[in-house]
């Protein structure tokens, strides 16, 4: 362990890779502005963009480009990026909810922990109701109430706001290096879901299943 921590309360979740297996979607839409604009975006590319909001995303892809554009055209492609996005959305079903999910939701609304979602995405409303989702959240923070991109902690500080809690009685599940940081800068236990590691993270789990063999709760 890298930090003391009390006996938590709240569970916050980023949303995109760590419950619903949107990410995919994301890639599509970015990749096809991508190539619109004339040059490809890879899979590598994409990486950067992991929690971080979409127009920050946009000048990440733009900068992979070697393009750079003003604000009124920036406004315009993201616009577009975002209508494709949705576009893809509309197939989402509750079979894109990722694996232990639904089981650790339920378990940790059993022990009385309180559970936000606490992502960049504009469309988490949208993606919660397509995923059936949303019954199991207390709170919702999303990048339409938060003015601060990840690695700033302000959406994480917001979720344990609105659930009652200070950070330092929190976790956070994320799926990206931004995410992990913000997450440590709210004073709260980091918690990286994914197959590599993440060396700022508290704890790494592979899946939801493997966060019920460490020692946070």
């Amino acid at each position: 362990m890298k930090k003391e921590y009390r006996r938590i309360q709240g569970a916050i979740f980023d949303l995109d890779g760590v419950l619903v297996d949107t990410a995919k979607y994301h890639y599509l839409a970015w990749k096809r502005l991508a190539a619109e604009l004339g040059f490809d975006f890879t899979e590598k590319d994409n990486e950067a963009l992991k929690g971080v909001s979409r127009m920050a995303s946009l000048d990440l892809l733009l900068k992979a480009g070697g393009l750079t554009f003003c604000s009124e055209k920036k406004e315009e492609l993201a616009a577009k990026k975002n209508a494709w996005y949705v576009e893809y959305l509309q197939q989402i079903t509750e079979d894109e909810v990722l694996d232990y999910v639904t089981d650790t939701l339920t378990r940790l609304r059993r022990l009385g922990i309180g559970l936000a979602i606490g992502s960049a995405s504009k469309n988490t409303p949208l993606i919660l109701e397509k995923t059936k989702l949303a019954p199991y959240f207390d709170v919702i923070i999303d990048g339409n109430c938060t003015s601060k991109a990840k690695p700033d902690p302000e959406v994480f500080l917001l979720g344990a706001k609105g659930l009652g809690y200070p950070g330092e009685e929190c976790m956070v599940f994320e799926d990206s290096e931004a995410g992990i940081l913000a997450a440590n800068a709210g004073g709260m236990v980091s918690i990286y879901l994914g197959t590599s590691s993440c060396a700022d993270a508290d704890f790494t789990i592979s899946n939801l299943s493997e966060f019920w063999e460490t020692d946070i709760m």
